[in-house]
């Protein structure tokens, strides 16, 4: 029973980053329509780079809104090599699952400096916010 509300305890803590997660992968096994954006050179990668950079973003805002201290041996792992595995497993995924879609370690590379972009930029603003925030509500 403690193990089940332990568990229940994230979806209170991090309810818009599993709803990212939700949304990551339907967008990742779906098969896209044709766009004029379709036509943009390299979109997809600017895409796969916003996209891991906005749900990290949300990651560690959660984070730091239900945690008073930031510890490091959380964070490095869940907020930075977990969605990156998440993204490796989804190429992977899209390789092995899909008849429509396949593997492509750039879009991997670009999920990753997503995920490294989105820590560099928490640690450097959206820490110092929610400090800031808590301060003036309390």
């Amino acid at each position: 029973m403690n193990f089940l509300l332990y568990r229940m305890s994230y979806l209170k803590k991090y309810p818009l980053s599993i709803i990212l997660i939700g949304i990551i992968l339907f967008l990742s096994f779906f098969n896209p329509p044709e766009t004029p954006l379709n036509e943009v050179t390299h979109i997809d990668k600017v895409l796969h780079f916003l996209m891991y950079f906005g749900f990290c973003c949300v990651l560690w805002f959660e984070y730091f809104m239900s945690h008073d201290r930031a510890e490091a041996k959380r964070l490095i792992p869940w907020a930075i090599i977990a969605p990156i595995l998440f993204s490796g497993l989804i190429e992977i995924g899209q390789q092995t699952l899909t008849p429509t879609r396949a593997a492509d370690w750039w879009d991997f590379l670009f999920n990753t400096l997503g995920c490294v972009a989105a820590a560099v930029f928490s640690q450097l603003v959206t820490r110092h916010a929610v400090k800031r925030w808590r301060h003036t509500h309390r």
